[in-house]
């Protein structure tokens, strides 16, 4: 049986699916996960489309090819580890992702290959639709193609749900990092200006946006669906208000920080205390709501909840993002990254 998958990843709306369906299958054989990026090289080529972009907006290249690969791997390492998944994280440049996917999956000796085929091209990151074939075509490895083809609206709207708790796991995953390197031999001490950033990211984010829409849309739907799961929805709604007091809580440890009134280890035992509480709520939302609501919304409820959460989704991305918030969260992961992340 397999028990070493190596999932490429591109950035998608599909691709997102993908990962949750390489995940749930990792998780019935007790596999581990791989993800992969084939970064699109920025470096000028001749007849290359892009060239007077590179030359010109280096800094914009650099941050929309390279800042989004880490991004979408730090998310997809965060939904394995909501489902108790073990995962690791590789990337490379390539303008040839099936021979660096098949490169990766031989280098991590993987055993299995799990990819989408869509059909479509993103100049973006990798070219799935394209690609798998030639991957399925020269690969020694066994490949496991997964369909993501014209997803019903539930399952989009189940996407952009797991998205977007990611995408705070993302942050919450990069502030242990700098955690733990601080606490290292030689650590350097944290950047107030971005532990600051970090907390406007989760008020802004969690707080703001994306617990009212869950609590407006999904847990009142559901609600009027069935009283079955009214103790845990109950339960996920005093969560919410517990995180305004945590976030409320870590402010005032940061600002204790910050003024040299407790060290390091302090401030970070915080954190942890606010990722555990995170991961456990996310986990029992995805583990219990999500599957409530696919069994008891009907079209009606699926075309609402698809609506509310597509018009406003992670602040980073979107009519009502701006650039400087965009570049928040990518540095915020960029500096939580592993020094072989980077």
């Amino acid at each position: 049986m397999y028990r070493h998958l190596l999932v490429p990843i591109d950035d998608t709306e599909l691709s997102s699916l993908t990962v949750g369906r390489a995940i749930e299958f990792a998780r019935a054989l007790a596999a581990r996960i791989t993800f992969f990026h084939a970064k699109i090289s920025y470096a000028p080529a001749a007849g290359d489309d892009q060239a007077l972009l590179r030359a010109t907006a280096p800094e914009d290249i650099a941050r929309n090819f390279q800042g989004r690969s880490r991004e979408l791997l730090t998310k997809a390492e965060a939904a394995a580890r909501a489902q108790a998944v073990t995962s690791a994280v590789v990337a490379s440049t390539s303008d040839a992702p099936h021979r660096a996917i098949l490169a990766a999956a031989r280098a991590e000796k993987c055993d299995l290959i799990f990819m989408a085929s869509h059909g479509r091209r993103s100049d973006r990151g990798m070219m799935l639709g394209s690609q798998t074939l030639r991957v399925l075509m020269n690969s020694e490895i066994p490949v496991l193609v997964a369909s993501t083809r014209a997803p019903p609206v539930p399952a989009l709207a189940i996407g952009i749900i797991r998205d977007e708790h990611r995408s705070l796991a993302a942050v919450l995953h990069a502030w242990l990092r700098l955690g733990r390197d601080s606490l290292a031999p030689g650590g350097e001490p944290l950047d107030p200006q971005l532990l600051r950033a970090m907390l406007h990211y989760l008020k802004a984010y969690p707080l703001a946006l994306h617990h009212p829409k869950e609590t407006d849309y999904l847990f009142a739907r559901l609600r009027a669906r069935s009283t079955e799961y009214d103790a845990e929805l109950d339960e996920l709604e005093r969560q919410h208000q517990r995180d305004h007091d945590l976030v409320d809580a870590l402010a005032a440890a940061v600002d204790r920080y910050c003024a040299g009134q407790i060290g390091a280890a302090e401030l970070d035992a915080a954190v942890n205390r606010y990722a555990g509480f995170m991961w456990e709520h996310m986990g029992r939302e995805e583990a219990v709501i999500l599957p409530a609501v696919q069994r008891e919304f009907d079209d009606d409820d699926w075309a609402a909840v698809n609506a509310a959460f597509s018009q406003h989704q992670d602040p980073r991305f979107g009519g009502n993002a701006d650039a400087e918030f965009w570049q928040l969260y990518s540095r915020i992961v960029e500096l939580g990254a592993a020094p072989d992340e980077q």
